[in-house]
């Protein structure tokens, strides 16, 4: 389509429909709607929140009804019926515990009141001492002024004293006396009766929901979207009932810690603590405070506020290293300074209400921004999984000029895996990703010599690692530990011979496969290409190599220089296997050598280069016992003859 030009001749400019600053603005503009929204229709979104979460907690027990042969609606009602006796039962307690602390305080009023006069002795009583000798230091410094005369005699056009005015109510009416006795309770009841409500609606129309939700969000990706709602349905429903059991006892063993400790309303804290338990970090010591200021109020000395503090400790200590491993692993989901940031957020929106529900509902999210793409930055920002790959944190800290930091990674991953995987999965990569900002200009001279030095130093840092690489099958014995490897050792000639590139960490990489084919006695040497090239690499022979390794970064660029050393390498018509690694894209399968149209081999990972070497070492040892036979002509001669 061709637009007219304008009267003054210059071009029309078009401008896309959706710019970055566009796009930017509608999701700071999205942000705040739905941030208003959460705070205006909280009388409406809390119910439906709160029935959400129930259904979570009585879907496997609805699941478990139906599997004993009873109907889904009597299954739901039954499980509804029991959620109800549970708040009801927790409601009654907690009132029954709170009538009785009041009624209990005016006893302790004499204790409260010399714990409030000591406390004050102490602190704000030494404070005026202070300030009356401050005050007393300065009246002498400063100039005394005469006092004004007073005199007995009024004023004149004083205005008399008022007159005292009491303005009684009538008696409030039987009617008026039940309305504010349950004014209180009616909307707590009338919350719990939407909340059961809607619950009973969710699980009965539970697969008709999924099936919505698929449409909604991924009815052309059937297999992913289902696999998503249900991953995610059963997780939260799994973590909900597994928390919701746990608080109850820590609820249950705190009440009774606390009744034996003779601090009251024992029950009225073990409820709270169960509840606030549902906040991570800050919600059981929310719970521990308030009883710890009780037991200190109530008692003339301090032995009961220790005792229920070393109470708190000990169980939140037990309940958050022992049984929530066992329940369901160290982590939530959320990284810790998201717990009280989600916190604070939603005890903003939603009040005491929002607090317990902050980490159910920030979990919810998490769990939905793992599938949704559009989420997928909630999950980065409030999530407890990493948010660099360790290659990219290896990188990174190649970047910040953090040598120390990256061996500490080194150090804490290798007690997780081998140090072959280490360097194929983190180091390798590391080297690809940094190879990729070298092509693209942006690591000045300084730069790379500073990534070089630093590599080198971390791989000379691994050479005192204990243990070998784990590349062996089960049942063959350890070269390091074998009597062969002597032999090996000892072998006129160098049975592996190792050729760095021409790349920006190609020689980093040749140092890892010397240390990995050292770890396994494996005689070899390095050189770069440009030595090679040149013949300046002394006592080096090709024909006299079982294994020639070219290792470049470049190598799935296939640069002209690797074609020209394998036709080099073959015009000399050696015996030597000839291996190229790396350089395959991060998305081919590892450890796949692929044979090329003239014998060469090439892989993509350290473990494949091992592998492949150990192979052609082998196989020209059993060629040297063939050889080495009486009335034959000797491949390899022993050492020293």
């Amino acid at each position: 389509m061709n637009l007219p030009s304008p009267p003054n001749g210059r071009p029309n400019r078009v401008y896309p429909p959706h710019t970055p600053t566009l796009h930017g603005l509608a999701s700071v503009v999205t942000g705040v709607v739905v941030v208003c929204g959460l705070y205006f229709g909280r009388a409406v979104l809390i119910p439906i929140i709160l029935s959400v979460l129930l259904s979570f907690l009585l879907a496997p027990l609805v699941t478990t009804l139906r599997r004993l042969h009873m109907g889904q609606l009597p299954s739901i009602f039954i499980a509804v019926f029991f959620a109800l006796a549970v708040l009801l039962g927790a409601g009654a307690l907690i009132g029954a515990q709170i009538v009785q602390l009041a009624a209990d305080l005016p006893q302790y009023q004499a204790a409260i009141e010399r714990k409030i006069e000591t406390v004050q002795e102490k602190t704000v009583g030494r404070a005026d001492v202070l300030l009356s000798r401050a005050a007393s230091a300065l009246q002498r410094v400063a100039p005394s002024r005469p006092a004004p005369r007073v005199t007995g005699r009024p004023a004149r056009g004083t205005p008399a004293a008022p007159m005292t005015v009491e303005v009684h109510e009538p008696a409030p009416t039987p009617l008026e006396l039940a309305q504010r006795a349950f004014s209180p309770a009616i909307a707590p009841i009338e919350t719990t009766f939407i909340v059961l409500v809607v619950t009973i609606f969710i699980l009965l129309q539970r697969e008709d929901l999924r099936d919505r939700l698929i449409s909604l969000f991924g009815s052309s990706d059937l297999h992913r979207t289902t696999t998503a709602i249900d991953d995610a349905a059963v997780r939260l429903s799994r973590y909900f009932v597994a928390q919701l059991g746990l608080n109850l006892g820590v609820g249950a063993i705190i009440a009774l810690g606390l009744a034996l400790l003779g601090v009251p309303g024992a029950l009225l804290f073990g409820v709270i603590s169960a509840l606030l338990r549902f906040v991570p970090y800050i919600g059981i010591w929310i719970a521990a405070v308030l009883a710890v200021c009780l037991a200190a109020a109530i008692q003339p000395q301090w032995t009961m506020a220790v005792w229920t503090l070393v109470l708190f400790i000990v169980i939140d200590l037990v309940a958050g290293q022992v049984l929530e491993p066992l329940l369901y692993g160290h982590r939530s989901g959320l990284s810790p300074l998201a717990v009280i940031v989600a916190a604070i957020f939603w005890s903003w929106l939603w009040g005491p209400v929002g607090l317990v529900l902050s980490t159910p509902l920030t979990l919810c999210i998490v769990t939905l921004g793992r599938y949704a793409d559009r989420l997928n930055f909630l999950t980065v920002l409030l999530g407890d999984q990493p948010a660099l790959t360790p290659a990219q944190n290896f990188y990174q800290r190649l970047l910040a000029n953090d040598l120390h930091e990256a061996i500490v990674q080194a150090e804490r991953l290798l007690g997780e895996m081998s140090i072959v995987d280490y360097y194929d999965q983190v180091v390798l990569e590391g080297l690809r990703l940094a190879r990729n900002d070298a092509l693209r200009g942006v690591l000045h001279t300084e730069q790379l010599a500073r990534i070089n030095e630093a590599l080198v130093d971390i791989v000379e840092n691994l050479e005192a690692v204990e243990g070998a690489p784990d590349i062996l099958a089960p049942d063959e014995p350890n070269p390091a530990t074998s009597a062969d490897a002597t032999r090996v050792a000892t072998m006129t000639g160098e049975p592996v011979l190792c050729v760095a590139g021409r790349g920006a960490f190609d020689e980093v990489a040749t140092a890892i496969a010397v240390q990995l084919l050292t770890r396994y006695r494996t005689a070899c040497v390095a050189t770069t290409y440009e030595h090679f090239r040149r013949g300046d690499v002394a006592s080096v022979d090709v024909n006299r190599v079982s294994v020639m390794c070219v290792i470049s970064l470049d190598a799935a660029a296939s640069p002209p220089y690797l074609r020209n050393l394998v036709r080099r390498v073959r015009a000399q018509e050696t015996s030597a296997a000839l291996i190229i690694g790396f350089g395959a894209p991060p998305g081919d399968k590892p450890d796949a050598p692929a044979a090329a149209p003239d014998g060469t081999l090439s892989t993509t990972t350290f473990r494949g280069l091992i592998e492949e070497s150990r192979m052609a070492v082998s196989a020209m040892e059993e060629e040297v016992e063939v050889t080495d036979r009486p009335g034959e002509e000797p491949g390899f001669a022993p050492a020293g003859s």
